[in-house]
């Protein structure tokens, strides 16, 4: 009696685990017009999205550059906010301080003053692509051109990570470092020691926790993922035999609303997370 309870017992779990994954799906809820100038990421921060424009060549020193504003519900606030950039992508706050990872510099926008505070220029540094910023204010900026992710600490930076082939998707959490590259997503804790989770295909782009060990993850060609704490991915969007690319995705956890830059569509999409 004892075994057939434990059968049905695990037959049980298995199909709830089973149910449990399969629940996750995403529903487009709001997309604007063609109108952004090649959004690279998107940052959502409170009832406003701050949104990347490369507005030009994707690696080129061209001054096309900017980020702009839209509300939280897509409506355009301002896409020419802070201009002078060449080809701005990822995007990080702390504070009143907006980080964006233009080239071979980190600039830091004063949110509170709607300019440009600084701007720190990284020695060998060539393509920085995505930024986020740790508990203790400690900034890490990926670089796919040279492979490798900068640390960045009251304005200093030194080469913290290398040999990551296509290093796009940086993302702080808790005492960890989670960081896309060429073939998959890795976690790195203070021994600077990089653990793959799991195999990305088509390489990353964007990457957001979402709990659970659980995260959102992006290529750039046109597939979002839903990355589980064990490494496996679902498939949550598609999008990539369209213009619409998947690039450095948003994520506001409360609403459960993924924003998505869709580059060479000109647009940013909002889906909600199911």
């Amino acid at each position: 009696m004892k075994t057939l309870f434990r059968f049905f017992l695990c037959g049980f779990l298995f199909l709830t685990a089973i149910n449990a994954r399969a629940q996750h799906s995403v529903k487009q809820i709001w997309a604007t017009d063609s109108v952004v100038a090649i959004p690279e990421s998107v940052l959502p921060v409170k009832d406003v999205m701050y949104v990347s424009e490369i507005d030009g060549a994707p690696w080129g020193r061209d001054g096309k550059g900017e980020v702009g504003k839209l509300s939280a519900d897509g409506k355009i606030i301002n896409l020419n906010w802070i201009t002078g950039l060449n080809a701005p992508k990822g995007l990080a706050i702390d504070g009143d301080l907006l980080y964006v990872a233009d080239l071979d510099e980190l600039v830091v926008i004063s949110v509170s003053q709607n300019k440009i505070d600084r701007r720190i220029k990284i020695t060998g540094a060539e393509g920085l692509n995505d930024v986020t910023v740790d508990k203790n204010g400690v900034v890490y900026v990926s670089d796919t051109q040279k492979a490798c992710v900068f640390r960045v600490e009251k304005g200093v930076a030194t080469l913290y990570l290398e040999n990551i082939k296509g290093a796009n998707g940086v993302k702080s959490a808790g005492d960890k470092l989670y960081v896309l590259s060429g073939d998959g997503m890795y976690v790195t804790g203070a021994d600077k020691k990089l653990t793959k989770i799991c195999t990305l295909e088509n390489g990353g782009d964007g990457i957001e926790p979402i709990g659970n060990g659980d995260f959102l993850v992006t290529a750039w060609g046109g597939w979002l993922y839903y990355v589980h704490a064990d490494g496996t991915k679902d498939i949550l969007l598609d999008t990539h035999a369209t213009k619409k690319r998947t690039a450095d995705i948003g994520y506001d956890p409360k609403a459960r609303i993924i924003y998505v830059p869709t580059f060479l569509g000109k647009s940013v999409d909002a889906y909600q997370l199911n």
